[in-house]
């Protein structure tokens, strides 16, 4: 039976999910439902809340399980902890204390209480599975990570992993547990950043002679062999992944949309980095501040074994803020500038940090200063140019530092990887076109992005400058608004506005490209400078046909980038 809820718009069921691994709010596995509360004082609610949950487990027999809230602005996260065979009731049993709540709150009479119970108590049977808590135990015991979805299990990572169907799980006794094992995996989260510095690491990995494996918001693949292509910047992917019999070492894209609705996949990371925190993506989740979004970002520390390192970006003023009353155990800074008080305080406490001196890339261990390579021989740099590119290969730096391989294999891995299609595609892709003329093909998607590709660009000497930009609806009208006005920092001489139409979230048509032209009015484009196309490829066609010798294109491309991609080489 599906679970009622009340309709008021003054309490809102936001959504409900599992939580597989530890998350913004606690490390427990169970169960989240967001909650929005208007007209209502919340304390009331609460109260409300909690005797009618207490009053749902009493009711189910289920014996004092841990349970917990996070206020946000304009609601609550309701938190219940459940055991790994349970999640699914304690999704119910939430749903239903809520709708329970909501009734006495809005003076509503409960429909067929027994029932839901009834349901309740169903599916806390039929979703019990001892063989399955038996391994997680056993696991746990061994200290090696046990990853779970609906149909597979798993004990261990890549070549130290063995793999069961969930309803065939066998006895803790029948497993060879000395072949099973971790394999060293990092964590790689923040706003931008993620997809190039997995890469990054995953040729770093493959410099030392790896079978290296990544997740990223394009694809999972072990080696040069993709497993699946999409989003895979979540636990799914990481299960995917961690699960392949191949696989040494693992780097992990970790987003903040997998943290928020499902927690992390494992507990025992070698390394994690936060490449920076911006605005993006506020208002989801109970996520409505920066400094919220940030707390969220640093989930990926609760992943990290006993020895584990932190690598975090000394530059960003929000890692900086929200680290402050933070100790930690192992923490290795980075900074684009060596005389920046937190490396210089890292080198006289001993600490681990990762700077530029005399244009080189400087990795201290705690023991030993060692320069990794020339930031001009890193070819992602553009020379120097790119700056955002060079704080990326000093937080890969970091981590693969920490990660234990030396300087020799890391300057390798920098030195190989390149800012096109190959290697980076959608990242600061770099072409020549048969006129002479240039164009740099990268996914910035947000103000912060834009802001770093548009730094780069903005450095690089054109006859004329072309840009091309969209974005997803899913944003405010100011965040949208601030893309176009970041574009418009490079003084372009046209832009082709790009209606993405798999991207318009809820907006109408014509909605988003409107606000990006009124912003882009604003920052003193003439109107007759400003073009409008229905599709990426078919802006990325109209500006290529009218660019000359010596002229720049910037296009941001947000889906169709193949395809694209694909258009330019063949010019």
């Amino acid at each position: 039976m599906e679970i009622p809820s009340p309709d008021s718009s003054r309490l809102v069921v936001d959504g409900s999910r599992r939580l597989t691994g530890a998350s913004l709010i606690w490390n427990e596995t169970g169960a989240i439902l967001d909650v929005l509360i208007q007209d209502m004082d919340q304390d009331a609610v609460l109260d409300c809340w909690n005797r009618q949950l207490n009053s749902v487990l009493a009711e189910v027999n289920w014996n004092n399980p841990e349970h917990t809230h996070r206020r946000f602005e304009n609601g609550f996260n309701l938190l219940l902890a459940a055991p790994i065979d349970q999640l699914y009731s304690a999704v119910m049993v939430l749903e239903t204390a809520w709708y329970f709540c909501a009734c006495e709150l809005l003076e509503i009479e409960v429909e067929a209480q027994k029932v839901l119970l009834d349901d309740i108590r169903e599916q806390m049977q039929i979703e019990k599975n001892k063989a399955l808590t038996g391994l997680e135990a056993a696991a746990a015991d061994h200290g090696v990570d046990l990853l779970f979805d609906d149909d597979i299990v798993s004990i261990g990572h890549g070549v130290g992993s063995a793999s069961f169907v969930v309803d065939q799980i066998p006895s803790p006794g029948q497993i060879n547990w000395a072949s099973i094992h971790d394999v060293p995996v990092a964590l790689i989260t923040g706003t931008n950043g993620k997809s190039t510095s997995v890469r990054l690491l995953d040729g770093i990995a493959r410099s030392a002679g790896q079978q290296s494996g990544v997740t990223s918001t394009d694809f999972v693949r072990v080696g040069d062999d993709i497993l699946d292509q999409g989003d895979y910047s979540g636990p799914g992917g990481a299960r995917l992944l961690l699960r392949d019999p191949r696989l040494e070492v693992a780097f992990l894209e970790i987003a903040r949309g997998g943290i928020l609705r499902r927690g992390l996949a494992l507990r025992h990371a070698r390394a994690a980095l936060v490449t920076n925190v911006a605005n993006d993506h506020l208002g989801q989740y109970g996520v409505n501040t920066l400094a919220a979004l940030t707390e969220a970002k640093f989930v990926v520390s609760k992943a990290l074994a006993e020895n584990g390192v932190l690598v975090v970006n000394a530059d960003d003023a929000q890692i900086v803020e929200y680290l402050a009353d933070k100790p930690q155990r192992n923490l290795c800074w980075f900074s684009l500038d060596k005389s920046n008080p937190l490396i210089q305080q890292q080198i006289n406490n001993r600490g681990r940090c990762c700077f530029v001196d005399d244009d080189s890339i400087v990795n201290f261990d705690g023991d030993s200063l060692e320069q990794v390579c020339n930031i001009n021989d890193v070819p992602m740099t553009l020379n120097g140019v790119a700056l955002h590119n060079v704080r990326n290969a000093l937080g890969a730096t970091g981590v693969a530092s920490a990660m234990d391989y030396t300087v020799e294999q890391i300057g390798a891995g920098l030195c190989r990887f390149n800012s096109d299609e190959r290697d980076n595609p959608g990242r600061l892709n770099h072409f020549k076109l048969a006129n002479a003329a240039r164009v740099i093909v990268d996914f910035a998607h947000n103000a912060h992005s834009v802001e770093a590709v548009t730094a780069t660009v903005g450095r690089m000497p054109a006859r004329e400058k072309w840009a091309l930009f969209g974005s997803a609806g899913d944003r405010s009208d100011e965040e949208i608004a601030a893309i176009a006005r970041g574009v418009c920092a490079i003084k372009p001489d046209y832009v082709v506005v790009v209606e993405v139409e798999d991207y318009l979230r809820g907006r109408a048509p014509g909605e988003v490209s409107a606000i990006m032209k009124h912003a882009c009015l604003q920052s003193g484009m003439a109107e007759n400078k400003i073009h409008f196309a229905e599709s990426p490829l078919t802006g990325v066609k109209l500006a290529i046909e009218r660019m000359q010798a010596d002229d720049l294109g910037m296009f941001l491309v947000l889906s169709e980038r193949d395809q694209v991609i694909d258009y330019i080489k063949a010019q």
